[in-house]
């Protein structure tokens, strides 16, 4: 188990070696991982994963507040070599084009040091649960084993919820084909950001999601 982490960390660097940080906020209860922004053009996850930080749950919280730092300061979706990372990943990759085309997957699955942070981040601490913010569909969407949170955290977050199979390439595809993994989905933020109403109800939704 890692040791409880006061501040933030450096647990890696991107494509153009931006530090990429982790926040531990210890609790008893099941571990939940966040993670704030992987596309650089949808940042506002970022909100709720600060609001986070300043808890005192009874969950274990891991959060990561981007995890595209280069796409943040750019002000795009893709990393510094132009590859969308929610296509990096191995499970059902395939090829969606070039760099810098929209979902631009990379030359193979974890080419990208982002990525790769996350693997490593994931197979370490092994979370019952990860939520990874996207904008702008404003819906929950889950599948297969991570059905049952991603709805709960829907009704805790005033939330449509989608019922579908993941996309090739993604974070939630690939953890959630991981042998005794848990439960990982995404939750689609509205355009813009988000009101300190909407922050708090995507806050309770975290805390609440093993209904302890």
């Amino acid at each position: 188990m890692l040791s409880t982490l006061a501040a933030a960390v450096v647990v890696g660097y991107s494509a153009d070696h931006r530090s990429i940080e982790l926040v531990h906020v210890a609790g008893p209860g099941p571990r939940i991982l966040v993670v704030g922004c992987i596309h650089g053009n949808e940042p506002a996850g970022i909100a709720i994963v600060s609001a986070l930080e300043r808890t005192h749950p009874r969950v274990d919280l891991w959060l990561v507040p981007v995890l595209n730092p280069d796409g943040l300061a750019a002000g795009t979706r893709q990393n510094a070599h132009g590859i969308d990372l929610n296509r990096n990943f191995p499970s059902g990759w395939r090829s969606f084009g070039p760099p810098w085309s929209v979902y631009a997957a990379g030359p193979h699955p974890f080419s990208e040091p982002e990525t790769r942070v996350a693997r490593a981040l994931i197979r370490r601490i092994h979370p019952q649960y990860t939520v990874w913010y996207h904008q702008h569909m404003d819906l929950v969407w889950a599948y297969g084993r991570s059905s049952k949170a991603g709805h709960r955290y829907a009704q805790l977050a005033g939330m449509r919820y989608r019922h579908w199979r993941w996309l090739d390439g993604t974070a939630s595809n690939w953890q959630n084909h991981l042998p005794g993994g848990g439960a990982s989905f995404t939750v689609e933020l509205p355009a813009g950001s988000l009101s300190s109403a909407a922050v708090a109800r995507h806050v309770r939704a975290v805390l609440r999601l093993s209904g302890r």
